[in-house]
């Protein structure tokens, strides 16, 4: 590996840490008035569109599943999800979000979607496209390279 190679590898690194706290902070602020966490708000978000397994949300948001249990759990006993039988394995129950946990999503919407614009606005559309294709296209790569131990 060359110098050039190790620094564009930590500046991006560094980067990513810095954005993973930008949008953790930004994500409290939006989930705080319908009454979630950032942490939350991910979990149920990952089982919108279907319910999943703890396992499989976890895989989707590179986390551990034994954070993704606690707050699968916490959801569960706060009524905003429900645990239902998985057809494809006894014991590894989906996970879905309940009326008020969907109630509750839908209340970030239009903090989520103003921000959006707001930063559509700063990045202009083709860049804003552009970063997310980047991004997408550096997870795909560090997965190809890298798998967790």
């Amino acid at each position: 590996m060359s110098r050039t190679e190790q620094d564009r590898l930590s500046r991006t690194a560094l980067g990513v840490f810095r954005l993973n706290g930008q949008f953790l902070s930004l994500s409290e602020e939006l989930a705080r008035p319908a009454g979630l966490t950032a942490a939350w708000w991910q979990v149920l978000g990952a089982v919108l569109a279907e319910p999943l397994p703890v396992s499989g949300i976890a895989r989707d948001m590179g986390i551990t599943r034994q954070a993704v249990q606690r707050i699968a759990d916490l959801l569960v006993g706060k009524g905003l999800a429900e645990y239902v039988p998985n057809p494809a394995h006894r014991r590894a129950k989906l996970l879905r979000p309940t009326a008020e946990g969907r109630a509750a999503m839908s209340r970030i919407g239009p903090g989520h979607a103003e921000f959006a614009a707001r930063l559509n606005q700063e990045l202009g559309p083709e860049a804003f496209a552009e970063t997310v294709r980047v991004l997408e296209r550096l997870a795909q790569a560090m997965d190809a390279v890298h798998s967790p131990s």
